[in-house]
C-alpha cells in the first residue's frame, strides 16, 4: 500500500468518525470505526466499524449506516478533496470483540493455574 493510499484512509477514517460523533451524536454513541480501506483509484472504500453492547446495538448500527450512508458521503465531501469521493460500504468489525473474549479466557485460565494466595 503506498503512503498516499494510507493517508487517504487515516483522513477519511477520522472525518467518518468525526462525523459520526458529531452530526449523529444521539445514534452513534455506541459506535466506533476501527478501520478504513479506500480503493487506489479512490472509486470504493470500506469502512469497518465495532459496537459496544450486544447484538441489538450491532442491528441498530446495521440499519443506521443502510440508512444514513448517502448523507455520510455527501458530508464527507464537504469536509475532504479529493479527485474522487469514494463510495463508502460499511462493514461489521468483530476484531473486538473477539480480543476481549480471548482476554476473560486467558483471565479465566489464569485464576483456574494459580495459587488462592497469589490472587489476594
Amino acid at each position: 500500500m503506498g503512503q498516499r493510499n494510507l493517508r487517504v484512509n487515516v483522513l477519511v477514517q477520522q472525518e467518518v468518525s468525526h462525523l459520526l460523533h458529531t452530526r449523529f451524536q444521539g445514534e452513534t454513541v455506541y459506535i466506533t470505526i476501527t478501520d478504513v480501506s479506500i480503493s487506489p483509484d479512490l472509486r470504493n472504500g470500506r469502512v469497518y466499524y465495532s459496537v459496544i453492547g450486544g447484538e441489538d446495538e450491532k442491528k441498530k448500527a446495521e440499519k443506521f449506516f443502510r440508512k444514513n450512508a448517502h448523507n455520510i458521503r455527501f458530508q464527507l465531501g464537504k469536509r475532504i478533496v479529493l479527485k474522487y469521493l469514494p463510495f463508502l460500504k460499511f462493514f461489521y468489525d468483530p476484531s473486538i470483540k473477539r480480543g476481549v473474549e480471548m482476554v476473560d479466557l486467558i483471565d479465566e485460565v489464569a485464576q483456574e493455574e494459580l495459587p488462592p494466595e497469589i490472587l489476594d
